[in-house]
């Protein structure tokens, strides 16, 4: 059943030469068949010449101007031949060589979207998180997307929403979600991540964004509320911390 998957793993990269390599061997080093597609931003820092060592291993490459991170992936999900696709971004890789294996050997193939669990990266520690029920969607993210595979037609139908800079993944999971897709959740950890992307950065823009993609209600407004007011408290802690330590 494995051999007749068809797997596309999607790589985004801008200038992003220190971390890019890490991501490309942990892809084609899956012990299982895969395409592998990669869209450079236009990197002018050395990256294209990372990626070039590897282009032997790569099915796609394209390296061209685009209208950021979300716009990247749905090029690529259009040049994608694979059933299922996975977007693991530089910086990121998976957890393990046999990542996409044990996740497939285990899911639910009639599925429309199959996820697992995923490793967090800090500077002197890391911790895996894992997967929740997709029903606790309206708090969050439930899943890390380099952790969740997708079929193909699916996200040629509903696009990556580029308007959304910051919260573009989640607004497409809780659309699928609400409109009855069928969600596999699989006890696997499948990606390593690094903290610090772009909504661990603007957390209360990116708390913001996911509370304008969901419904309005009692439960909700609070919820969203005491997260904002949490986050607000961290940076007064902070800033008064660095402030008596100066």
């Amino acid at each position: 059943m494995l051999n007749k998957l068809k797997l596309s793993i999607i790589t985004v990269v801008k200038n992003d030469r220190q971390n890019i390599e890490k991501t490309i061997l942990s892809v084609i080093s899956q012990n299982i068949e895969l395409e592998y597609i990669v869209i450079d931003g236009g990197s002018i820092d050395g990256t294209l010449d990372i990626i070039n060592k590897y282009e032997d291993k790569i099915d796609i490459l394209i390296s061209e101007k685009d209208d950021g991170i979300y716009d990247a992936m749905n090029k690529a999900v259009k040049l994608a031949s694979g059933k299922w696709i996975c977007f693991m971004n530089s910086g990121d890789t998976f957890f393990n060589q046999n990542s996409i294996k044990e996740l497939f050997e285990k899911a639910d193939k009639k599925a429309d979207i199959i996820y697992g669990d995923n490793e967090i990266r800090y500077l002197n520690k890391s911790k895996i998180i894992r997967g929740k029920k997709i029903g606790k969607i309206w708090q969050g993210m439930v899943f890390s997307h380099q952790s969740c595979f997708v079929k193909k037609e699916i996200l040629v139908l509903q696009p990556f929403n580029i308007k959304n800079a910051i919260t573009a993944d989640y607004e497409l999971f809780y659309n699928l979600y609400k409109n009855k897709y069928v969600f596999n959740y699989v006890s696997v950890i499948v990606s390593s991540i690094s903290a610090g992307g772009v909504s661990d950065i603007k957390r209360i823009d990116s708390i913001v964004s996911r509370w304008n993609i969901l419904p309005k209600s009692f439960k909700i407004n609070v919820y969203y509320l005491n997260l904002i007011i949490c986050e607000m408290m961290k940076i007064v802690v902070k800033l008064f911390i660095k402030r008596v330590k100066s």
